[in-house]
């Protein structure tokens, strides 16, 4: 499949799944003498809205690049995961119609403690949105763009919401983009801990850097051995960059080739603390910038 066609059914699906969440908040404000209280729910809808106009801005964006990732594996997860959200959707306005029907005929006390529970049902699926909503937009980002010279720029936005799903225990981690020492050399990612993890937990945000399965991994030297270097990026004056190196040990089950899609993560669960990370310098515009550096000096390629 080709990138306008991946384009063309990711705008198809944002089509759709808008329509409904449309129909959705159209009936619970029009239903709003329910007895019970959906104010709450009407925000969230708006909010998962407004993540799906997002989705539609990235695929115009990727529609306008030369160069997007093909690999037949994330085509198919991308769009089983959209098929997912949508079906999420229709089942919601499924049951707001449900519930407007029992309004609509007077339904007794035991019709109201069963409209009751399908409201807590109802606000769970809101959850399930959210989260598939959010992998969503990472593995958009994946698509968007590629390196292949060991740099890695990592975009982590909507800082306050990712942490407050860390929090809640909804999404611990976050996954970067991968990226590569050459077109045919290793294959690398970076995951966040945003509140932390291990020792860091609830006090650091943790960062760590992954050795990802290849499709040239055969042909590359094991274990990895070069040098990794980790920053958060100072978006003020660029002179407080919090940077933290590591030589991979090449004992360590994280630098030697990967037998599944990825190896352990290798990093630091203290990297920065909360009390540091949360001022206008490293984040700006509710995103934090992070840099990961493979270094290539003596480093072979196929």
């Amino acid at each position: 499949m080709d990138a306008k066609s991946i384009v063309i059914m990711i705008e198809v699906t944002v089509v759709i799944s808008k329509w409904v969440l449309s129909r959705v908040v159209l009936d619970m404000c029009i239903h709003a003498k329910l007895p019970i209280n959906l104010s709450a729910s009407q925000l969230k809808m708006v909010n998962l809205t407004e993540r799906v106009i997002h989705l539609e801005k990235v695929a115009t964006e990727t529609a306008r690049k030369d160069v997007v990732e093909t690999q037949g594996r994330e085509i198919v997860e991308n769009r089983t995961a959209m098929a997912q959200v949508r079906t999420q959707l229709t089942a919601v306005e499924r049951l707001v119609q449900e519930l407007k029907h029992k309004v609509e005929t007077g339904g007794g006390g035991a019709e109201v403690a069963e409209l009751t529970r399908k409201v807590a049902s109802h606000e769970s699926q809101f959850a399930n949105i959210d989260i598939q909503m959010a992998e969503l937009d990472l593995r958009f980002q994946i698509l968007e763009t590629a390196s292949y010279d060991g740099l890695l720029l990592w975009k982590v936005r909507d800082y306050t919401r990712r942490k407050a799903d860390a929090l809640a225990g909804r999404t611990l981690s976050l996954y970067s983009q991968p990226f590569y020492t050459h077109r045919y050399g290793y294959k690398m990612c970076s995951r966040v801990y945003l509140n932390g993890d291990g020792m860091g937990k609830n006090s650091h945000m943790s960062l760590f850097f992954v050795i990802m399965k290849g499709e040239f991994d055969n042909l590359l030297p094991w274990p990895f051995r070069q040098k990794v270097t980790m920053q958060l990026l100072d978006q003020d004056s660029g002179q407080t960059n919090l940077t933290d190196s590591f030589q991979p040990d090449p004992t360590s089950s994280s630098f030697k080739k990967p037998s599944s899609d990825m190896n352990v993560a290798s990093g630091c669960p203290l990297f920065v603390a909360h009390t540091v990370l949360e001022s206008p310098k490293y984040i700006k515009d509710d995103t934090l910038i992070l840099k990961i550096t493979v270094d290539l000096f003596n480093l072979q390629h196929p």
